[in-house]
C-alpha cells in the first residue's frame, strides 16, 4: 500500500491540534511537525500522537513548508494546517488512493473556511482549491512569505480529489482580526519587494479595492454578518499592509 507523509506548522496551538491529527489517523503514515516555538502544550501533544517534532524560528511561510518536506521519508506528502481537518469525504478519497495506488504527481483539493463556526461560501473563500497533495521528487514549495504554493518542475495539473479540507479560520471575531494583522505584516515585505511606486494614497486605494472585491465582486454580501466582517477586515489588513510597505521602502532606501 502507498503511504503518505503529512506535515503540519505549527505555533500555539494546543486547542486546535487534536483534531487536525485525529483526522490524519489511518491517512497518514508519518506526521512530521515543524514548531516555531510554542509556548503552550502543542508539541506535547504532538508528541503523544506519535509526530517527529522539529523547533525551527519561522522565516516564511514557503520556507517552513519545504523545510517540512525535506523531512519526510515519503515521496508523496500531504500538506494540512494545525487548524484544519480532513472532512469525511475527502479522507475516503485519500483512503482510496492509498489502496489503489497514485495515478498522478499532485492533487488538488476544495478548502471550505469557517468563521467563528460558520462555513463561507462567498468572500473568495470557497472553493478555494488547493494542492496539498504531491509527489515531492517533482515539486517544490516556493519560498514566498505569503500566498505560497507548490511548484511542479514540469508541466503537471493537480487531479482533482472529492471532498474539503475543512478550515477553521478563528473562533472569534478578535482572533480573526488579529491573525489578519499578523498576515499584514509578513504581506508588507512581499508588497515592498513588487515594482512600483507606493505613493500616499496608495493604501487607502489598495483598502477600499480589496473591500468592494471582497463585499460585492466575491460575494460576501450574501455571507450576511460573517461576510460583513471579512470584508471590514480585509480593508483593514490590506490598508495596514500597504502602510507597513511604505515603512518597508523608507528604511531600505527603495
Amino acid at each position: 500500500m502507498p503511504k503518505i507523509s503529512a506535515t503540519i506548522l505549527t505555533y500555539n496551538e494546543e486547542h486546535r491540534i487534536g483534531a487536525c491529527l485525529e483526522s490524519l489517523q489511518d491517512i497518514a503514515d508519518e506526521i512530521v511537525i515543524v514548531d516555531s516555538g510554542s509556548t503552550d502544550n502543542t508539541v506535547e501533544i504532538c508528541k503523544r500522537y506519535g509526530c517527529s517534532v522539529r523547533v525551527r524560528p519561522f522565516r516564511g511561510f514557503g520556507s517552513q513548508r519545504q523545510y517540512a518536506t525535506s523531512l519526510t521519508t515519503h515521496a508523496y506528502v500531504l500538506t494540512i494546517d494545525a487548524d484544519e481537518v480532513l472532512s469525511p469525504a475527502l479522507r475516503q478519497s485519500l483512503m482510496k488512493l492509498k489502496v489503489e495506488g497514485f495515478t498522478h504527481r499532485g492533487y488538488c483539493m476544495s478548502r471550505l473556511n469557517f468563521y467563528c463556526g460558520v462555513p463561507v461560501k462567498h468572500c473568495g473563500w470557497y472553493p478555494d482549491v488547493q494542492t496539498r497533495l504531491f509527489d515531492k521528487r517533482y515539486a517544490n514549495w516556493n519560498m514566498r512569505d505569503v500566498a505560497e504554493k507548490v511548484i511542479f518542475r514540469d508541466n503537471v495539473t493537480p487531479e482533482p480529489l472529492d471532498g474539503d479540507i475543512l478550515h477553521y479560520r478563528c473562533e472569534t471575531p478578535a482572533e480573526f482580526i488579529e491573525k489578519e494583522r499578523n498576515h499584514s505584516y509578513i504581506l508588507a515585505h512581499d508588497i515592498a519587494d513588487r515594482k512600483g511606486d507606493i505613493m500616499p494614497v496608495t493604501p487607502m486605494a489598495a483598502a477600499l479595492k480589496a473591500f468592494i472585491k471582497c463585499y460585492f465582486l466575491q460575494g460576501g454580501m450574501l455571507d450576511g454578518l460573517a461576510g460583513r466582517r471579512i470584508s471590514v477586515a480585509r480593508y483593514h489588513s490590506t490598508l495596514l499592509a500597504y502602510k507597513a510597505a511604505r515603512k518597508v521602502r523608507t528604511k531600505t532606501g527603495f
